[in-house]
């Protein structure tokens, strides 16, 4: 968020990366990865940047220093180091400070809405060589991040899953009943907002380009991110164009989807289906 922040700031002021590099005593390449997020911040290199690009603003200075001091500090995620891939690092990063996450999914129930023994079945889908160890730390994982929608000012979740994930009993039916009383449960809280896609809906073809996330943010400067997974990478936009596309998709598959009010009437007759 930091990196995005500044790349805007200097685009805005009209520099370059080379002049930006030459002002903090580095590469056009370094300052191409901070703007990426893909290496930590010096606060001197920051410091130097924002007086390079006129940031006069003393409170907006004060906050993007804070932004960098909290950029080099850890994430409790970093104590799943050993099974955490770096492309999905800053995911965890970015989910923790979303305010609103809209999600479509056609294969798994979201990762936020799972349960310990769907969570288990997933990570161990096509990965019956991952040692025990391993598949618990991930699942731990995945329960650790849950926390965003019950902390105080818990983030908002608004999840689109398609019919056919209700349809695949991972982990055999008493887990994909537990899950799918777990979605009952979650779909009654104020903070999250759960449809399900039927397999009738000709709306659900524009969400055919596959799975993906939105992330909003309480700063308002803060750009929306779209996050599409792959099995061994992720792809982040945050280009307005780019992002509106998605935007526009999402809108489309939640007017698609069966209504909100329906939610729970569509999963217990999944659930008697189990």
């Amino acid at each position: 968020m930091l990196g995005g922040q500044l790349r805007r700031m200097r685009e805005s002021a009209g520099f370059s990366r080379a002049d930006a590099g030459w002002r903090i005593r580095a590469s056009e390449s370094k300052v191409s990865r901070m703007e990426l997020g893909r290496v930590g911040f010096k606060e001197r290199d920051v410091s130097d940047l924002l007086e390079l690009y006129g940031m006069g603003d003393e409170d907006e200075r004060a906050r993007l220093m804070e932004l960098a001091t909290a950029a080099n500090n850890p994430g409790w995620w970093s104590r799943y180091g050993d099974v955490l891939p770096s492309w999905f690092a800053n995911y965890v990063g970015l989910e923790l400070a979303a305010a609103l996450i809209r999600t479509y999914e056609l294969m798994f129930v979201p990762g936020l809405l799972q349960t310990e023994d769907y969570a288990r079945a997933v990570v161990q889908q096509g990965k019956a060589f991952l040692p025990e160890e391993e598949v618990e730390q991930r699942v731990a994982m995945r329960m650790d991040r849950q926390q965003i929608l019950t902390r105080p000012n818990p983030a908002k979740l608004w999840v689109v899953i398609d019919e056919a994930v209700l349809h695949r009993p991972l982990g055999g039916p008493a887990v994909m009943q537990a899950q799918i009383e777990h979605l009952i449960e979650w779909s009654r809280r104020p903070n999250v907002t759960l449809q399900v896609m039927p397999f009738a809906a000709a709306g659900g073809c524009s969400g055919a380009s596959g799975a993906f996330t939105l992330m909003r943010f309480a700063d308002k400067d803060l750009p929306d991110v779209v996050y599409i997974e792959h099995a061994s990478s992720a792809l982040y936009l945050d280009k307005s164009e780019e992002v509106d596309e998605y935007v526009a998709i999402m809108e489309t598959l939640t007017i698609s989807a069966d209504p909100i009010s329906t939610t729970e009437t569509l999963l217990r007759e999944a659930l008697a289906r189990v």
